[in-house]
């Protein structure tokens, strides 16, 4: 039925057209962002676990700050402890050498200088072994905690090693000398046994240095992963846009040629009328 009021053929062209235009604009989208789910309202169930996988990748990056001051802690720990251990060492020389009962008071006073001199450089190591306002040598602290998961729910723990002197550690007292012959022979076992601890001392520290590393490390691949994942839930494959968009654009001028050839059939009802 030819008619000017309705023009059914001119409804579906424009239906069609509308919508390879809007097949066309997402399209378009997903080129310009290189993203196939860039809002909530692309797909709203893979946005919402996108959104939370990227919140765990933030918080990924506050973990491995923490990790990385903790680690950056003990390190420093652990480079004064092997300090003081070179300090233990030349002391307990000092103090043997003093043992030795055929020297003169002058010789075992110059032994002595040298051993008080040695004595308070360990105080000064352990009073400046800080890192981020934290001192895990100097009893001023139970410990240092890094975070190690992105809710921040668990922890690794460092545990303080009181590496004073006259502490549990280095026994060896603050005010020590080796001024006679028995003070001497009685530092270099006091001395000794210091040694043995800080030995034991160190190799938790370094434990604990150890176990921050690995941590970092399982963090950072587990943030690789954790974006690698996002972007297989909302990247766009930009080789299959570029030809989705090129056969869009054909239709799109088809769709336009096909609405024009429909708009022109209403007027095939003048020609009944010549």
């Amino acid at each position: 039925m030819a008619s000017v009021n309705t023009n059914y053929g001119a409804m579906v062209a424009l239906q069609q057209l509308n919508s390879t235009n809007s097949d066309l604009e997402t399209v378009q989208s997903r080129i310009n962002t290189g993203m196939k789910v860039s809002s909530a309202k692309d797909n709203g169930a893979i946005y919402a676990i996108a959104q939370g996988m990227r919140a765990d990748v933030a918080g990924f990056g506050v973990v491995q700050e923490s990790l990385d001051r903790a680690s950056s802690t003990v390190d420093v720990a652990i480079a004064a402890g092997e300090a003081i251990s070179d300090l233990l060492v030349d002391m307990k020389e000092k103090a043997l050498s003093a043992s030795d009962e055929s020297l003169t008071t002058t010789q075992r006073a110059a032994f002595n200088e040298d051993f008080k001199a040695l004595r308070d450089q360990i105080t000064t190591v352990v009073s400046n072994a800080e890192f981020n306002g934290v001192n895990l040598i100097n009893n001023t602290t139970a410990g240092i905690n890094a975070l190690a998961d992105a809710d921040g729910t668990s922890v690794i723990t460092t545990a303080d090693e009181n590496l004073s002197l006259g502490g549990g550690i280095v026994t060896l007292a603050a005010t020590a000398t080796i001024g006679t012959a028995t003070l001497a022979s009685g530092a270099v076992g006091t001395i000794e046994t210091s040694i043995d601890n800080l030995s034991q001392a160190l190799a938790r520290l370094g434990t604990g240095s150890k176990a921050l590393s690995v941590h970092s490390e399982f963090v950072t691949k587990l943030s690789d992963v954790t974006e690698a994942g996002i972007g297989n839930l909302v990247d766009a494959d930009l080789a299959k846009e570029s030809a989705k968009l090129q056969a869009l654009q054909t239709k799109q001028q088809l769709g336009v040629q096909a609405l024009s050839i429909a708009n022109q059939s209403s007027s095939l009802a003048l020609s009944f009328f010549r």
